[in-house]
């Protein structure tokens, strides 16, 4: 009888929470005013699938502190889907007890405990993606939940929805975050089939814009896609961020064996061009010198987390040879010089291409090589590697 009291109040909730009719949006919640740069941090999906447990996430969490990732901006360590038991007589979402046997509220703790942040998994449909308790008709109970345990963010996923209304399954559930009493990110993972991109800046922080990326260069794998891809995707979505509200083209596959070093430097280099979530998703207690040296590549980071907030656009396609810039604050601009191909190539970024003159003088620094390159007009060429970048600041 709880139970069902407690799922009724929640329908209750809902009903007053959203609109009626799904063809009309939400209308906006106030803004929660969190991740006014896109999030950094660890997932646990992309290596680990459901082999989650609480020691896995600790080890995460050290190896956070001890790697450098923490000092470089990564602070929120997110334990996606497997981590549910059953819910309780109270209908109280539980963890599972073999996983977590200190339970969640101590795991929290261990996490705040480093100077690191919370995460936590959750689906707006009744289950989750591997088949877990889904909050749909539990949203306020689940949020209040989260909000006990010291949760700081919460990746809220679209299996098992149905015929739900995507705009108002999210707005229930970002209005019980806000109803818990807990500053907590909200992370839309509807990959873009209603155009989250639309909608998504008036009850989320970030949301996907695509299917699952899985760590190859390039292809499609049932409804997972390669890093260009997810790439071309985003082409005409830039319009659509601002400090707090971001597009997510998913989780970082950089050092997980799929794809060469160089591979991974493009990777990480398109991600901060599109001022998107830098979310880890490797074995950061086990990462090699090349991947460390990329996820925590300080001038890459803070193309990612500049707090103009825009994202790059694609201002020139030769073939496999493409520019990407994005504007930052002060006047600069980050520069990405991209070969999709299988041969070296110079590619060149013209100053109209940035909205400079012709004439004007700007200095230019290679972020990986870091290394000043002098004072340039007009443009600047580079060799590319294939399937590489090149990225640059320019400043006049």
């Amino acid at each position: 009888m709880k139970r069902l009291v407690s799922t009724l109040a929640a329908v209750s909730l809902m009903a007053t929470a959203a609109p009626a009719l799904a063809d009309d949006p939400p209308p906006p919640l106030p803004d929660n005013g969190l991740a006014r740069t896109p999030p950094m941090g660890w997932n646990s999906w992309n290596k680990f699938g459901c082999n989650v447990d609480e020691t896995l996430i600790k080890r995460m969490v050290d190896a956070m502190v001890a790697s450098g990732m923490k000092d470089a901006g990564y602070d929120y360590v997110v334990i996606d889907d497997c981590w549910h038991g059953e819910r309780d007589a109270r209908g109280d979402i539980q963890p599972d007890p073999k996983r977590f046997p200190s339970g969640m509220k101590a795991l929290g703790d261990y996490i705040h405990s480093k100077g690191l942040k919370f995460g936590i998994y959750s689906d707006a449909g009744l289950k989750t993606c591997a088949g877990r308790p889904g909050s749909r008709g539990y949203e306020y109970q689940d949020a209040r939940q989260y909000a006990a345990w010291g949760v700081d963010y919460l990746k809220y996923d679209w299996c098992m929805a149905g015929t739900q209304d995507a705009p108002s399954s999210y707005y229930i559930m970002s209005a019980a975050l806000q109803a818990s009493g807990r500053d907590i990110v909200f992370s839309i993972c509807e990959w873009g089939n209603s155009k989250p991109w639309t909608w998504g800046a008036s009850v989320g922080n970030l949301w996907r814009t695509t299917g699952d990326i899985y760590d190859a260069w390039e292809g499609v794998k049932g409804y997972s896609l390669g890093v260009m891809n997810i790439l071309d995707k985003q082409v005409e979505l830039y319009p659509f961020v601002r400090p707090g509200h971001w597009n997510d083209p998913d989780m970082l596959e950089v050092g997980n064996g799929g794809m060469t070093t160089e591979e991974y430097r493009a990777h990480f280099s398109l991600w901060a061009m599109l001022a998107a979530p830098l979310i880890a998703g490797n074995d950061i207690g086990h990462m090699d010198a090349d991947t460390k040296a990329i996820l925590t590549n300080k001038e890459v980071i803070a193309v990612d987390q500049d707090p103009l907030g825009a994202q790059a656009r694609r201002v020139s396609k030769q073939g496999d040879l493409e520019v990407w810039a994005r504007p930052l604050k002060g006047g600069g601009r980050a520069v990405a010089l991209l070969n999709r191909g299988q041969a070296p190539a110079t590619i060149r970024v013209d100053w109209a291409m940035l909205d400079y003159p012709d004439t004007l003088p700007a200095k230019v620094r290679d972020l990986w090589a870091g290394k000043d390159l002098g004072v340039r007009k007009g443009g600047h060429a580079a060799q590319v590697a294939p399937h590489g970048v090149v990225m640059l600041k320019v400043a006049p």
